[in-house]
C-alpha cells in the first residue's frame, strides 16, 4: 500500500466538525474519503493542540549548501571538468571564482 496524501486543511476542518456534530468516525471517513485511523489521529490532534501539525514538512537531514552554494559549486565544476573532488572542494571553500 502506497503513501496517500496530506489532507487539505478543509478537509481536516471537516473532520472536526463532523466529529464535534456527533458523526461516526465511520460516516466522517466516508465523507471525505480517507482512513478512519486518519479521522481518528487529526480529532485527537486538533482538540488537545487546536492545529495539525503537518509531518512531511522538516523531514530528512538539512541542507549543508544553500542555493548560493550550490550555484558557485556548479560554476566551480563548469570552470575545470577534469578536477577531482579534493581540488572542487578547495576552490568551493576558498571562496575563489
Amino acid at each position: 500500500m502506497g503513501k496517500r496524501k496530506d489532507l487539505s486543511e478543509f478537509d481536516k476542518g471537516q473532520i472536526v466538525m463532523a466529529r464535534r456534530l456527533d458523526q461516526s468516525i465511520s460516516k466522517t471517513a466516508a465523507l471525505v474519503g480517507c482512513s478512519r485511523s486518519a479521522v481518528v489521529s487529526i480529532y485527537q490532534k486538533r482538540s488537545k493542540e487546536g492545529t495539525v501539525v503537518n509531518r512531511r514538512q522538516g523531514h530528512g537531514r538539512p541542507r549543508l549548501i544553500d542555493a548560493r552554494g550550490e550555484r558557485r559549486l556548479a560554476r566551480v565544476i563548469r570552470s575545470n571538468r577534469r578536477a577531482t573532488v579534493a581540488q572542487i572542494a578547495e576552490e568551493v571553500n576558498a571562496g575563489s571564482d
